[in-house]
């Protein structure tokens, strides 16, 4: 779990989208996803995480619907919630941020 440290131990935002391969919800999020880090740049990042292959990271956050999506500055939570979003509304939401 130090890994995740570094990953959200940041000065721009991080938007971190918790999914699995088997969901169709993650899977109609993947361009979403991409068009969101397009926009941002290097303003900010966006990481996908696996929760079959990090289960005790996805425990420790209690992760339980998915897609999970949260916004990390500075090692803290901003905002977190479960469920697809829109492109606009993810850019939107990071851009507060940053």
């Amino acid at each position: 779990m130090s890994k995740f440290g570094e990953l959200i131990e940041t000065r721009v935002p991080v938007l971190l989208d918790f999914y699995a391969e088997w969901d169709d919800a993650c899977k109609e999020m993947h361009p979403v996803l991409r068009d969101v880090a397009a926009a941002l740049g290097d303003k900010a990042r966006v990481i996908k995480i696996d929760v079959e292959k990090n289960k005790e990271l996805a425990e420790a956050l209690r992760v339980k619907g998915l897609p999970t999506l949260m916004i990390y500055k500075n090692g803290e939570m901003k905002w977190r919630q479960s469920g697809e979003q829109d492109a606009n509304t993810l850019i939107g939401l990071v851009n507060e941020y940053i």
